[in-house]
């Protein structure tokens, strides 16, 4: 009876961690252009973090994997369905990235985290109507923890610009727009745009070029294939530590770019950052 009932446990977690690893249906940015009406959208500062999403459960990344948060982090949420960023401060993004990943809980480290809500995804409701109910709910929660993401809104583009200028000078990443009548739907469109003062994508590592002159016996560029498909090489702001031991084949990137060209390759690509596997 005792190895039934071990069996059965096993196999119990090991469903519930493959649910869990089933990727989300979340809503995804379009760059930002000026063909818009300003008036139809809420804007709120992008925060640069680890998209995490409250399930009722537990925090998910976008991927589907179980962020290990600890019991008193997760204790206010209900369950309802949330979403939002795991921000721990400008320019710490490595930092929070590794303790989504880590399955150590340690108290003084999550203690530095916000849980900084943006969605509460309703496919009923326009998104408007969604940032009300948020924003009353985590008011409600009077935590230090877990904020509710303001969303403003501009008549003009200078009143835009204006606030996309301090948003960069105080260290934030940009913009990002919502569509106020647009129904949460997965995918990627102008429901959501992203303000950036650059744009950036991933690629996957498929090569290496070798390197010459003072990086003779280090890599000179990374071959990497877009999510479109397209194969290029980025050979600017890669750090000679990564020079020496470059990302693995197969291994996912994110790089910045400055539009594209006319073959449809990113414009003067630069190497931003490994992107871990959340």
């Amino acid at each position: 009876m005792k190895v039934w009932i071990l069996l059965l446990l096993g196999f119990i977690n090991y469903a519930a961690a493959s649910v869990a690893k089933i990727p989300q249906k979340v809503e995804l940015a379009n760059q930002y252009h000026k063909d818009i009406n300003l008036t139809d959208y809420l804007v709120s500062e992008k925060f640069d973090g680890v998209r995490a999403i409250w399930n009722g459960h537990n925090l998910i990344t976008k991927s589907g994997l179980i962020i290990s948060a600890p019991a008193w982090f997760i204790e206010p949420l209900d369950n309802e369905v949330l979403e939002g960023e795991l921000w721990s401060g400008y320019k710490q993004f490595a930092f929070v990235s590794a303790l989504a990943r880590s399955k150590r809980q340690r108290d003084a480290d999550w203690q530095q985290v916000r849980y900084l809500v943006f969605d509460a995804p309703d496919p009923a409701l326009p998104f408007s109507a969604r940032y009300q109910h948020y924003q009353a709910k985590i008011n409600r929660m009077k935590t230090t923890h877990i904020h509710a993401v303001e969303q403003l809104h501009f008549e003009h583009q200078q009143q835009l610009e204006q606030y996309y200028q301090m948003v960069l000078m105080r260290g934030g990443e940009g913009l990002i727009l919502h569509q106020k009548h647009a129904l949460h739907q997965a995918g990627r469109s102008d429901r959501i745009l992203k303000y950036k003062p650059y744009q950036d994508a991933e690629a996957i590592v498929i090569g290496y070029t070798e390197g010459k002159g003072k990086y003779k016996g280090m890599i000179g560029a990374l071959k990497v294939k877009s999510e479109q498909g397209l194969e290029f090489k980025i050979g600017t702001g890669i750090s000679d530590q990564l020079r020496q031991q470059p990302p693995k084949i197969g291994s996912q990137i994110t790089y910045r770019y400055q539009g594209l060209t006319k073959y449809g390759k990113p414009r003067f690509a630069r190497f931003l950052r490994m992107r871990p596997k959340l």
